[in-house]
């Protein structure tokens, strides 16, 4: 159960922002910050009133039930609109305390997505392509913005690895469930015996971090250029615009080399750079909270087996979840993408209920 304070803060801060941004005297540093908040409140405020009004609903309705000079018909009713309030009261707790759930502060952030081919050999490569596709849709009818900021292709036409920017609202809480091992089964096209083949790619999405999130000091950073080679090992560049950057207390190594500009290739791995080592502190953070961190969806390890499509059978299945969808094209058109993610949300909040206390 809630405590009824706890709920009554709700609907007071509600009330106290809702007056605040009526004067329009809010910092416009803030106003977005608090307007977003604003919005958030106004959608559980009139489950907050009602979790609040249970008590006294209660009372009143037990008052005629009880009443022996009331009549049967009236005394059914009460106890029908008894047992509709008690069902409303679990559904009201239960949205009360996703509500109230701890916000992980990244949700609210852009992304860095990078999909690297892994077991399959060129097979997985045009599995990387396929997967960046499917993602480029998604992103597309959700209207965010994608971005590549590096892209190294394969000799069969797919990529080796592709890393991408994408901007938008709640990037994060939406994508960070797509980090992981994703494994493909199907008939690649220059296999004569129609025998089906197995091919994996992972999937990395990275919180994109600003100045304030983490501090990259010049001194922890090593800057090597080099010149950008083409395919074959061709120069395609006459002047050392490749950079290499290496953090230095954490080993993480980051190469730009898609532009022709030094400056700009510099400026792409300093951001790649900057999503790697805030994610590998986050992960420490996370790990030191909870040692069941990789039982939890969204815990984001690289390693974990997330997913299959399997194309003879036409299914995507999600291990996390044990969830099946026999709608493999229109998975990978994105047209039912949010389907699976709706469901990983949901389990991700039930496993923090639990959780909850």
């Amino acid at each position: 159960m809630i405590p009824i304070d706890k709920v009554k803060k709700i609907i007071e801060r509600y009330i106290s922002l809702e007056k605040e941004l009526s004067t329009g005297k809010v910092d416009p540093k803030l106003l977005a910050k608090k307007s977003k908040e604003y919005s958030d409140l106004k959608e559980i405020v009139p489950q907050a009133k009602e979790y609040i009004g249970f008590e006294k609903s209660k009372k009143d309705l037990d008052n005629i039930i009880q009443d022996k000079k009331n009549d049967k018909e009236m005394i059914l009713l009460a106890e029908k609109e008894l047992k509709d309030a008690e069902e409303n009261r679990e559904k009201n707790e239960k949205k009360l305390k996703i509500f109230l759930l701890p916000k992980d502060k990244d949700d609210e952030k852009n992304t860095i997505v990078e999909i690297r081919a892994g077991t399959g050999g060129l097979e997985a490569t045009l599995f990387v392509a396929d997967l960046f596709r499917m993602y480029e849709k998604v992103c597309s009818k959700k209207k965010w913005l994608m971005e590549i900021i590096s892209i190294s292709k394969s000799e069969a036409g797919g990529f080796k690895e592709i890393i991408f920017s994408v901007t938008g609202n709640d990037i994060y809480s939406y994508l960070k469930y797509e980090s992981g091992v994703h494994r493909v089964q199907r008939v690649p096209d220059t296999e004569t015996q129609g025998r089906v083949h197995t091919s994996a790619a992972t999937v990395a999405v990275l919180p994109e971090a600003e100045d304030v999130d983490v501090e990259i000091k010049e001194s922890e950073i090593r800057i090597d250029v080099f010149r950008s080679g083409g395919p074959g090992g061709q120069s395609v560049n006459t002047t050392d615009s490749a950079v290499r950057i290496t953090h230095l207390p954490s080993g993480v190594v980051v190469s730009q080399q898609d532009e022709k500009s030094q400056h700009k290739n510099k400026a792409k791995a300093l951001k790649i750079l900057r999503a790697r080592v805030y994610e590998a502190e986050k992960r420490k953070r996370d790990q030191e909270r909870s040692e069941n961190r990789k039982s939890q969806i969204g815990s984001g390890d690289r390693s974990e087996r997330i997913r299959t499509y399997n194309f003879p059978q036409g299914r995507v299945t999600d291990h996390r979840i044990n969830l099946t969808l026999h709608k493999l094209e229109e998975f990978l058109n994105g047209d039912i993408h949010e389907e699976m993610n709706e469901n990983l949300r949901l389990k991700d909040q039930d496993l923090k209920l639990q959780n909850l206390t």
